[in-house]
């Protein structure tokens, strides 16, 4: 592999551009028109134009893709996560012009991708899964007397769902239409594709995740798992490594993951998704995600692993050289606790608005065990028309008590002027006991948050960098002074 496409935008495209470089191998970004002036478009090697702002327009455009890639004489491509990342007419695509997909093959990606595939796959491998019904082509009527049969409360769900889309939570038989034509109908809009499924609901679960590495030589590497029970409207905002799950229900869901892993024939990186039961202390597998996860920094933490590179080179038909304990799922490898935020483009004092415009300075947190992901800086633009993310933070400690400490102070010093985020939320959850203690389940936020909407106070620093990026002593306008680092050298910072 020597020149890689990156077919994605924003935080992960800077990620993968940044892995890439570390291989030698040299990369093309693609940008739409909204992102002329974005980050990964500056980082690349060479960027190809795809088309207008909207998605359909450009990273959702197949043909674009694959003909910038051809024009940039790409040997491979990477999806990212989100746009065609689990698109398996997309992995069809690339084979058929002589491209390396880096990630699995189009019939993995078919068989993992449907929920409803997928979990038919994990009866077979004797995977639990939730109490369900998950017939292809089932009409209303059926998914209505299933629920019936099942138990309510009940969730109906998206076979080709993903991200919080097509799910609806139904506890009375009375709504249980309406419910359905409104999940229906989001899931053909957000995947061109309504068939629903329906299965137990289980009361204040947990959602663990665990994060495979793949090779074609039959090596599978389950890494641990990740807790993701945090979670606004479906969509995750705090992740962390390991879960508190403890080693008898890992080696339980390890054993699992395995086995269905093997029954799809899945090669490179991705993540099963199951909920955990706290008062049975059973676990029932959800989905798999055939690609790479927002989260996957805090796996890097506690494995000292890169999962992008490690992608690269399963692309490229290497064998997984690791750390026999690694392999083996053995806990005693694990490098003590990682947890990340989401920074999204919402102002949670209104509701969670929207928040666009232009970042007038941006001052991220330098500090030892912390990481930020992002595609964003100072004069970036905030635009309609893709995801809020526009940052992660990572902490890595010695334990969770201290990486929770870390990742609060790394919030407390980030600072992001001209558009509103949900800093100050994501800072009130680290501090809730709740949180702190570990009691938390998928219920947790709406729980404990549902009606929030205060501040948390503002660091000293923020005052100096109000001032800094405001107006010079005689009024001039001084917005387009890039702030890129509370605490670099070199950034005019604390020497105005």
């Amino acid at each position: 592999m020597k020149t890689l496409l990156i077919a994605n935008r924003g935080e992960i495209a800077v990620r993968i551009i940044r892995a890439a470089r570390e291989m030698g191998v040299r990369t093309v970004a693609v940008f739409s028109e909204a992102d002329r002036h974005a980050m990964h478009v500056a980082l690349a090697d060479e960027a190809m134009f795809l088309g207008a702002s909207e998605p359909s327009e450009s990273y959702l455009n197949i043909g674009k893709v694959i003909q910038a890639a051809k024009e940039a004489r790409a040997d491979a491509v990477h999806p990212g996560y989100g746009f065609l990342s689990e698109r398996a007419e997309f992995v069809e695509a690339c084979d058929s012009n002589g491209l390396k997909f880096v990630g699995p093959s189009a019939a993995a990606m078919r068989a993992l991708g449907s929920k409803i595939d997928a979990k038919q796959i994990a009866v077979q491998a004797g995977v639990p899964i939730t109490p369900g019904f998950f017939e292809k082509g089932a009409t209303p009527k059926q998914l209505e007397v299933a629920a019936t049969e099942i138990g309510y409360p009940v969730m109906l769900k998206a076979s080709a769902g993903g991200g919080g889309r097509g799910m609806r939570i139904v506890r009375d038989p009375a709504d249980f239409e309406r419910e359905r034509e409104l999940a229906s109908d989001e899931a053909m809009k957000a995947f061109g594709d309504d068939a629903m499924m329906v299965e137990k609901y289980i009361e204040r679960p947990r959602h663990i995740e665990v994060q495979i590495l793949a090779d074609s030589h039959g090596t599978v590497a389950c890494l641990f798992e990740r807790e993701c029970s945090l979670q606004r409207r479906h969509q995750k905002l705090v992740e962390e490594a390991p879960s508190p799950v403890g080693e008898p229900i890992w080696n339980g869901l390890r054993e699992s993951v395995d086995r269905l892993v093997r029954a799809a024939g899945y090669t490179g990186a991705g993540t099963a998704e199951f909920m955990f039961d706290q008062a049975s202390g059973q676990f029932y597998f959800l989905e798999v995600n055939a690609r790479l996860q927002v989260e996957h920094p805090v796996t890097e933490a506690i494995t000292g692993l890169d999962l992008v590179q490690w992608q690269l080179r399963i692309a490229d038909g290497e064998a997984l050289d690791l750390p026999r304990g690694l392999v083996a799922g053995d806990r005693s490898c694990i490098r003590g606790h990682s947890i990340e935020v989401r920074i999204v483009a919402e102002d949670p004092s209104k509701g969670f608005l929207p928040s666009i415009g232009k970042i007038l300075a941006w001052a991220e947190p330098k500090a030892p065990g912390i990481r930020v992901d992002t595609g964003f800086g100072p004069g970036s633009e905030v635009t309609r028309y893709y995801d809020s993310l526009i940052a992660k933070v990572i902490a890595h400690a010695e334990s969770r008590g201290a990486s929770i400490r870390r990742l609060e102070a790394a919030l407390l010093d980030f600072h992001i002027l001209g558009i509103k985020t949900n800093i100050p939320y994501l800072i009130a959850i680290l501090r809730h006991p709740g949180f702190q203690a570990g009691d938390i389940d998928t219920g947790f936020l709406e729980r404990e948050f549902g009606l929030w909407t205060g501040e948390t106070e503002a660091p000293m620093e923020l005052g100096a960098i109000v001032d800094f990026a405001g107006t010079d002593s005689k009024g001039h306008d001084r917005h387009t002074v890039p702030v890129s680092g509370a605490w670099d050298a070199a950034d005019g910072f604390r020497v105005v």
